[in-house]
């Protein structure tokens, strides 16, 4: 592609030899930020990254046969043979070029997102589950996997870096994809990843304590959301879960049609929950928005448990009629779901019930503990196995210990992805949200795997065990060393459960 039509919506200078340029009509054949893969006719952006400047390693890349670097500072003396693109910011150049160059993807795509700190993985997998179910050609981009129809593809970042996002839409729209349902992370927001999208929609599910270690702040976290919202253009729709009290902060000033959702109060789409137990729950859904006459009531029931599903779930159906789609068939196909690998995922062997859930902010495990003592009855006791992150925020360690602890009748505290940091001294701080009283019912086990199979020995037959923090994740991370872990395989282990 000529470089004048890479550079389409970007603000930018050229500069080649110290002298400014007019010509960008030179070609590209690829664009990349990391200078290992630099090359002749590649043209490397230099990003200011949180951990490493991109501009340290211009260098490298012009050493690789590089001719043409973005960058927002030129090197002095500025090498001869290669053509500087001077912008005010290399990552919001880096998406827009990056989305030109792959022929503006998201353009051609009904690309929704959802941004939250809980229910972004359930949400957008079942979205996508549901329309494949329909038949219809659908993308996911997800914490867990990503997906072009139901071809899989490895995901590593809950939202990929602009190229990456971009060359990824690229190939569903080749494919034929009509959807695509994107997990939207506040790292990526801040990060200006999806710099150069189009989003057809937009989700919020809710915000809660998470992620401080890198926003500093509650506020800065919440604005990092609120971008998200701040970028729709007003063909898009903006749907927003009111019963969070952000919810309406996230579509201030929003240009987009704004949707809301609710459990509680009244919204566009509201959800009453009639029956709920172990094994699913009824469900009654209002939807008060004459979208092709589909106001008014409907019952329905779902295999998905807990009150956080029932919000998931509301802004699945809220979502699909927003997109044009009847509700009666919707809620029809949305009957059938099933949960997410690693959310609420449950295991039966031996007469004990083992419950694997990704919760690992205070709230996500509030949910799923409240969720069970909702449903279980007095003879069971729920025994509770959960760690924190090392390296990452550690004021929610005491309050998540705290919340595990008033809510089960006995705790296991252990290692989740310790990282860098000493295990123990991780459980220390855990510890330190609890009483004495709370500190007997409690075991530190560091050993995730002993203390899964500890949990699951202290059970009786109908006893559930919760363990939580991991779910679909299949690692241990141990000192910078990724090692191959998996609650869900613990568990089968341990119940002698056969794989299936």
């Amino acid at each position: 592609m000529k470089l004048k039509d890479i550079l389409y919506n970007i603000e930018y200078s050229l500069s080649l030899e110290g002298q400014l340029k007019e010509d960008a009509s030179c070609d590209v054949k690829a664009i990349t930020f990391d200078s290992r893969k630099a090359g002749e006719d590649t043209m490397f952006v230099a990003q200011k990254g949180v951990h490493t400047d991109g501009h340290n390693f211009i260098g490298m890349a012009i050493e690789k046969g590089c001719k043409v670097v973005m960058c927002q500072e030129l090197p002095q003396p500025q090498p001869k043979g290669v053509l500087f693109v001077k912008v005010a910011d290399s990552d919001v150049a880096l998406g827009r070029a990056a989305a030109n160059f792959y022929g503006n993807p998201s353009r051609h795509l009904c690309l929704v997102g959802i941004t939250g700190t809980n229910g972004k993985t359930t949400t957008v997998t079942l979205l996508h589950r549901m329309m494949r179910d329909m038949g219809i050609h659908a993308g996911l981009i997800s914490t867990i996997v990503n997906r072009i129809d139901d071809d899989e593809l490895p995901a590593t970042h809950t939202t990929p870096d602009a190229i990456e996002l971009n060359a990824l839409m690229a190939r569903m729209v080749e494919h034929g994809c009509e959807y695509c349902f994107m997990e939207v992370s506040s790292h990526a927001i801040v990060q200006r990843r999806i710099e150069g999208l189009r989003f057809a929609g937009a989700i919020f599910s809710n915000i809660t304590h998470d992620h401080l270690d890198y926003h500093g702040t509650m506020a800065n976290y919440i604005a990092a959301k609120k971008a998200l919202f701040d970028n729709l253009d007003e063909s898009a729709f903006a749907l927003t879960n009111i019963d969070d009290k952000n919810g309406l902060v996230m579509v201030q000033n929003c240009k987009a049609r704004v949707k809301t959702y609710s459990l509680q109060t009244v919204a566009d789409f509201r959800c009453r929950i009639i029956e709920s137990g172990m094994q699913g729950q009824n469900l009654e859904i209002s939807c008060s928005i004459p979208v092709g006459q589909q106001s008014g009531s409907r019952e329905f029931w779902t295999p998905l448990v807990g009150r956080f599903n029932a919000y998931n779930i509301t802004a699945i159906v809220a979502t699909a009629v927003l997109c044009g789609f009847d509700i009666d068939d919707t809620l029809r196909y949305a009957s059938n779901l099933h949960a997410a690998p690693g959310r609420f995922q449950y295991l039966h062997g031996n007469g004990i019930t083992a419950i694997v859930d990704y919760a690992h902010t205070p709230d996500a495990l509030q949910n799923v503990i409240d969720t069970i003592n909702g449903v279980r009855s007095r003879s069971q006791n729920l025994i509770v196995v959960v760690g924190c992150g090392g390296d990452r925020d550690p004021l929610k360690r005491p309050v998540m210990a705290r919340i595990a602890a008033m809510g089960s009748d006995r705790l296991v505290l252990t290692s989740d992805n310790p990282r860098s940091e000493n295990p123990e001294a991780i459980l220390d701080s855990m510890e330190s949200g609890l009483d004495d009283e709370q500190k007997s019912n409690t075991v530190r086990i560091s050993d995730r795997r002993q203390a899964i199979k500890t949990a699951i020995m202290m059970a009786h037959e109908g006893d559930i065990v919760l363990i939580a923090g991991k779910g679909h994740e299949t690692y241990q991370e141990v000192q910078g060393v990724r090692h191959h872990f998996d609650d869900c395989e613990e568990v089968r282990r341990e119940l002698k459960i056969e794989n299936r």
